[in-house]
């Protein structure tokens, strides 16, 4: 897959993203972008070096997209959500689909990242 294709990626999420901001509103749209898509692509940069150049760009788009007050106010709710999951005592149906406490460690480690780079009064996209 060549690098403009990994930029087709994220463009085509971002104006999916604000299609759906202005049909189904930011909370959705939000959902959507950052929960679903930056945060798999996050993940997937750690590995694959052709993501990680693009993220910082993906990044900066979202940052376009919503602003500095809808993203930490969406963040926050989605650390929130964590750390109640994490204070819930797991069910049988639970056990078969529960991430390991490492995997959530690095969920919520990708998650603080993210929360870093998308508030960050400057962020490197050269």
């Amino acid at each position: 897959m060549t690098e403009g294709r990994f930029q087709d990626i994220w463009r085509e999420q971002c104006e999916t993203a604000q299609t759906v901001r202005d049909q189904h509103g930011v909370v959705l749209a939000m959902d959507y972008l950052i929960r679903e898509k930056l945060l798999n692509y996050a993940e997937a940069a750690v590995t694959r070096k052709e993501f990680a150049r693009e993220l910082p760009r993906f990044v900066a788009e979202v940052r376009n997209i919503f602003s500095a007050y809808e993203i930490r106010h969406y963040l926050d709710h989605l650390e929130r959500i964590a750390a109640f999951e994490d204070e819930q005592p797991p069910t049988e149906d639970d056990e078969l689909f529960m991430d390991t406490p490492e995997q959530r460690a690095a969920a919520r480690a990708r998650l603080a990242q993210m929360k870093e780079l998308l508030l960050s009064n400057m962020l490197g996209i050269a």
